[in-house]
């Protein structure tokens, strides 16, 4: 990213870095203006080095944003079945999941390890195991019930995330997938800023096939570019729902504008396929079992797998 913005920024901040930091006539009222004027905004927070070292790519070869433009396209379930999808391959690399939606964090139950505690070791916390090559993370394991609500204020969203990126030992990671909330708020700009220096490999953006979809992600593609984070590509999601009689694949979200990949195409983006509605997928992940060895023939794991095949085809020739 550019310049660092300070939290609660009013419109217009010039960053910390700029020679006009807390002396614009913007920065009037900023509850920052003094440090950004003296330069101690400008320093960096010692614990980025605690991450960048967490992170380094000797430690985690690929790092990857899975983003959405809004809520509801489903793109907490495709960060879940990518990353089971990713630890499913012949070669079982290690593979882990961080749940950074706060204040909706649905993982632990996609994945069928609600309930679970996380543990704290000499090395950091301990991610919980989803099976021997997948481990995930989640503000859920640290909530006294599932019904409790995350009712926070940015400050302390931003501080738990920083606490997840400095504190949890991955151990050494073939893929490191992060899930993020919808839309680009506290918790997207927070995160990048951590991961600056991190070499992250970029953002996966999940739509569906409608307009209204489509309107917010081009917003989150240009997000990502002004935040210089590079786009590995888009997966348009519900895209077609499979009959589980005849198997028969139809639209139930007309692709009016022509869809995802008509959108990639006017803003030169890469277009990495298409994930339908498959119920048999939702019977076997509701019973807790893995899709990608109770239903290999289904049409939604065909799908992810050659989603997957696309995604590490881009990491291998851009590595």
């Amino acid at each position: 990213m550019g310049d660092i913005v300070p939290e609660h920024a009013p419109e217009g901040c010039p960053g910390t870095g700029s020679e006009h930091a807390g002396k614009s006539d913007s920065c009037a009222g900023c509850p920052s203006q003094t440090a950004c004027a003296s330069g101690e905004a400008a320093k960096e927070d010692p614990d980025l080095e605690i991450i960048r070292n967490r992170l380094s790519s000797s430690r985690v070869k690929n790092k990857i944003l899975v983003l959405s433009g809004k809520g509801g396209v489903g793109k907490s379930t495709f960060a879940s079945f990518l990353s089971l999808a990713l630890s499913a391959q012949e070669d079982m690399p290690e593979t882990g999941l961080l749940d950074v939606d706060i204040c909706g964090p649905s993982i632990p139950h996609m994945l069928s390890v609600q309930g679970e505690e996380v543990r704290q070791s000499n090395s950091g916390w301990q991610p919980v195991a989803v099976n021997d090559n997948l481990s995930v993370m989640s503000v859920a394991f640290l909530l006294p019930g599932r019904d409790n609500a995350v009712a926070w204020r940015g400050v302390r969203k931003t501080s738990l995330i920083k606490q997840f990126l400095k504190d949890t030992d991955w151990g050494e990671l073939d893929y490191l997938i992060f899930d993020t909330p919808p839309g680009t708020s506290d918790e997207h700009i927070s995160l990048l800023q951590m991961l600056k220096g991190c070499n992250i490999d970029g953002a996966v953006i999940v739509t569906t096939p409608q307009e209204v979809s489509l309107l917010d992600v081009r917003k989150e593609i240009n997000f990502c570019r002004m935040a210089n984070t590079p786009i590995i590509g888009v997966v348009e999601n519900m895209s077609g729902y499979v009959c589980p009689s005849c198997e028969n694949c139809v639209n139930i979200f007309p692709p009016s504008t022509g869809g995802a990949q008509a959108m990639c195409t006017e803003m030169g983006v890469r277009f990495l396929g298409r994930v339908p509605l498959d119920p048999k997928l939702s019977a076997i992940v509701d019973k807790g079992k893995n899709p990608f060895e109770e239903a290999r023939d289904s049409a939604a794991v065909k799908a992810l797998n050659a989603i997957v095949h696309n995604l590490q085809t881009v990491l291998q020739n851009e590595n």
